[in-house]
């Protein structure tokens, strides 16, 4: 699939262990501003996972056909643990040059350690979602600033939800409905009850 270059493209990496309310909601608030969301699991080698990218691919497809919206592509095939190759196998699968690679708040001070750091900067703009609790401190701005990051502070509202939130909870409440049955089961995040 080759894209027109007036299309607005996102691309959205998740680890989706497991993919919420939070997740959903971003991905349909972005598809009301984008021409296409190109989204995936994947392994980011700075935490530890509680499910296997199996069973968290498996979530975030079905969350995905749950929104069902033509917009919102899921292409597993450009899954990588490194933000580099994902954007680089995004940009050779779909023609596109222009990307903006959509990241959390919580993430944006580890970016600066991510491999290929440089590289990644070059390669797209930053599309930074604000999560609660995590603010873009002054001295964050400096360092995106200072390393010439091309970036963007999103508007969206966001629910306050997380996946470990959602493990920790002991229940299903931020969970999409479509995922549930798949969750229960699949014994999946054994102390959701």
């Amino acid at each position: 699939m080759k894209f027109y270059s007036e299309n607005r493209i996102a691309l959205f990496g998740t680890s989706a262990d497991p993919p919420t309310i939070g997740h959903k909601k971003i991905l349909e608030e972005l598809s009301k501003i984008y021409s296409y969301i190109i989204t995936y699991a994947s392994d980011n080698p700075s935490k530890k996972h509680k499910e296997k990218i199996f069973f968290r691919k498996l979530l975030l497809k079905t969350l995905i056909k749950e929104i069902n919206s033509p917009k919102i592509i899921f292409d597993q095939n450009i899954s990588s643990p490194w933000a580099i190759e994902s954007i680089e196998e995004c940009k050779k699968i779909y023609a596109c040059n222009k990307i903006d690679f959509v990241i959390g708040s919580d993430l944006i001070t580890e970016i600066f350690s991510w491999k290929n750091f440089n590289r990644i900067i070059k390669e797209v703009k930053l599309l930074i979602i604000k999560r609660e609790g995590y603010p873009i401190e002054s001295k964050t701005f400096k360092m995106l600033e200072t390393n010439k990051v091309i970036f963007e502070i999103s508007s969206l509202k966001i629910p306050n939800i997380s996946s470990s939130m959602v493990r920790l909870n002991n229940n299903y409440s931020n969970l999409p409905k479509s995922l549930i049955d798949i969750v229960k089961k699949n014994n999946l995040y054994e102390s959701i009850s």
